[in-house]
Parts: C-alpha cells; sequence; structure tokens
C-alpha cells in the first residue's frame, strides 16, 4: 500500500509497522533478537510492527538503525536549502524564529487611502 494524504493515522502505522516487520523478516531476525540489538524492549518491536501509537520515536530510529534503514529516513523530511535570497537576510546565521500568523495577516490586510471608516 502507497502511503498518502487519504490514509488515516493509525492506517500510516499499520503500514510502517508492516513494512518494518517485512524488513526484520527478509534479515531473518526475531522480534527479540531485533529489540536486542535495537537495545529495545521486544514489547516495543511489536507495537512498532503493529502500528500501535504508543512507542516513541527514539524506538523506531534504534529499530531503523538495526535494520540499516537510518539513512532512508533522510528521505522523510529532506534538509531544508534556503532561497538564495533568504540566504542573503540571514548573512550565514541560521533561522531561529517564525514570523507567525500575526505578521502573516498583517500582510493580508487591504491597503487603504485612511480616510474610510
Amino acid at each position: 500500500m502507497k502511503i498518502s494524504t487519504t490514509l488515516t493515522d493509525a492506517a500510516v502505522l499499520r503500514e510502517l509497522g508492516q513494512r518494518l516487520a517485512e524488513a526484520r523478516l527478509e534479515r531473518n531476525m526475531t522480534q527479540a533478537a531485533l529489540a536486542e540489538e535495537a537495545g529495545v524492549a521486544k514489547r516495543t518491536v511489536e507495537r512498532l510492527e503493529s502500528g500501535e501509537t504508543a512507542t516513541q520515536l527514539s524506538g523506531f530510529v534504534r529499530v531503523c538503525r538495526a535494520l540499516g534503514l537510518l539513512d532512508r529516513l533522510d528521505s522523510l523530511i529532506p534538509e531544508a536549502i534556503a532561497s538564495p535570497l533568504a540566504q542573503l537576510e540571514l548573512r550565514g546565521r541560521q533561522r531561529q524564529r517564525a514570523t507567525g500568523r500575526k505578521a502573516a495577516l498583517a500582510k493580508a490586510k487591504q491597503w487603504t487611502w485612511g480616510n474610510e471608516a
């Protein structure tokens, strides 16, 4: 199944769990062996593979590392590359804050002459 925006969160978690289980089985590993290599409890591996939402992201990362899938996570959220104009504005510094909704709304207001009520 392709992961898309039409799937519910639970369906996405189930699909990811199924893919982890398939990757584990391709490597001929038991859940216990994977848990030991990843440094997590066997129950964490069981939860990840079943798509339960009670798992932590750190456990997911450890399991992906143990299965040799960690480098694929880079394509999940690619590194942000600032536009040339943004790079000039930042002058080599890293952006620390978002402008926020208030500034966006101020830009969206329609311009008036000032004498309209």
